[in-house]
C-alpha cells in the first residue's frame, strides 16, 4: 500500500472512530433524516443557518465506517461555510465518486479527496454520500427521508 493510500486510510479510520460534530445540535434550524437501506446507514443531520451561512452542523446515527467518516469530513468542510459554498463542495464530492475518471477539483475538495477510493467500489458509493445527500435536503428543506434507494 502506498504511503498516500495510508494516510488516506488513517484519516477515513479517524473520522469513523472519532466523528467530529457527532451530535445533537438542539438550535438546528434545518434538520434531515437519511437511510442505506442497502448497508442499514442511518443519519439525522442538523444545521444552524443564519443568513447564508451554516454556521453549525452536527450529526447522530449509526452506520459503516465509510458512511460514518463521510458525514463527520462533511460537517467540516461545510461548517462556516455560506450555502453556496456548501453546495460546491456537495457537486465536487458528487463529481469525485461517482465520475471517478473526471478531473478532481483539488482545491474544493481538500481532505475530502481520501474518499475518492470509494468509487472504486460501487456498493459503498451510496455509502459515500448519504450524509451528502442529507445535507441538500436539509438546505432545501426538504421533509422526507432521503433515502440512497
Amino acid at each position: 500500500m502506498s504511503d498516500l493510500n495510508e494516510l488516506y486510510q488513517e484519516i477515513l479510520l479517524d473520522h469513523n472512530s472519532k466523528p467530529r460534530n457527532f451530535r445533537l445540535l438542539e438550535d438546528a434550524n434545518r434538520t434531515a433524516d437519511g437511510f442505506n437501506p442497502l448497508c442499514g446507514d442511518k443519519i439525522a443531520l442538523y444545521l444552524k443557518v443564519d443568513g447564508d451561512v451554516i454556521t453549525d452542523v452536527g450529526f447522530q446515527g449509526s452506520g459503516c465506517a465509510i458512511s460514518r467518516a463521510s458525514a463527520s469530513m462533511l460537517t467540516q468542510s461545510i461548517k462556516g461555510q455560506s450555502v453556496e459554498r456548501a453546495d460546491q463542495i456537495f457537486q465536487a464530492f458528487h463529481r469525485m465518486i461517482t465520475e471517478p475518471e473526471e478531473e478532481l477539483d483539488y482545491d474544493t475538495l481538500e481532505d475530502l479527496e481520501c474518499l475518492a477510493g470509494v468509487a472504486s467500489f460501487p456498493t459503498r458509493i451510496k455509502c459515500a454520500v448519504l450524509a451528502w445527500h442529507t445535507m441538500r435536503a436539509a438546505l432545501d428543506q426538504h421533509t422526507d427521508t432521503v433515502t440512497t434507494e
